[in-house]
């Protein structure tokens, strides 16, 4: 939707955007995005999934709150320039390059590597909402979700909260923790990790090929 509209955040912090004409998108899992005609990708504020929706149609106020926590987005529609939905339908997903590929085989192929006592239940564990990279059991028999990336960014944290929510609405998992495992986590995305009660696990990747001991900084 393009629409004239005021935006209000409140959470850790707030934030007060004034009216003037903006790109407001709803993706199909639930995540709100607001964008001005400038600054590339990123929106100038937004509530990643899972969330609840409430379109109030006859105020033109659109109220996002964050499940599980306070967070929440009030968009007041004042004008209406456009409006369309599309059925993007089922995406593929990103292809890993060769190294990520590569670290997500090896970390399969040696899961103890991420935390002692783990094992491996599946690599590329299906969901309705994307592969989970590895379906781990830690030693005590728990679940564990574990992402696999390159380098560990804030995207990487929600994607990983997203499986988690799913993943944790099915009671022969649950509960399940997660762990983000990169070469290099950045110190955002390990603040946000720790927010949200998920393990952040640097490994080594020329070790690992190597199959030498691996060093990893738990935070």
């Amino acid at each position: 939707m393009i629409a004239r509209c005021t935006v209000d955040y409140d959470g850790r912090l707030q934030a007060h955007l004034p009216s003037a004409v903006r790109l407001i998108m709803v993706k199909a899992d639930g995540s709100v995005s607001v964008h001005a005609d400038g600054g590339a990708y990123k929106p100038l504020n937004w509530m990643n999934a899972p969330n609840r929706l409430v379109i109030d149609e006859d105020a033109g106020v659109w109220r996002v709150t964050a499940a599980g926590r306070r967070d929440s987005l009030v968009i007041k529609v004042e004008e209406v320039l456009d409006d369309i939905t599309h059925e993007m339908g089922t995406d593929p997903g990103l292809q890993k390059d060769g190294v990520e590929a590569q670290l997500q085989q090896l970390l399969a192929q040696q899961p103890a590597t991420i935390s002692e006592g783990f094992t491996l239940v599946r690599r590329e564990f299906p969901t309705k909402i994307g592969p989970v990279d590895l379906l781990c059991r830690d030693s005590a028999g728990a679940t564990v979700a574990v992402e696999v990336k390159r380098i560990g960014e804030i995207d990487g944290v929600e994607q990983l909260t997203r499986y988690l929510h799913y993943l944790n609405s099915d009671p022969t998992l649950a509960p399940v923790r997660g762990v983000l495992v990169a070469q290099n986590i950045k110190p955002q995305a390990k603040v946000l990790a720790a927010d949200r009660s998920i393990d952040c696990v640097e490994v080594d990747y020329d070790e690992l090929r190597g199959i030498e001991s691996t060093e990893l900084r738990l935070f």
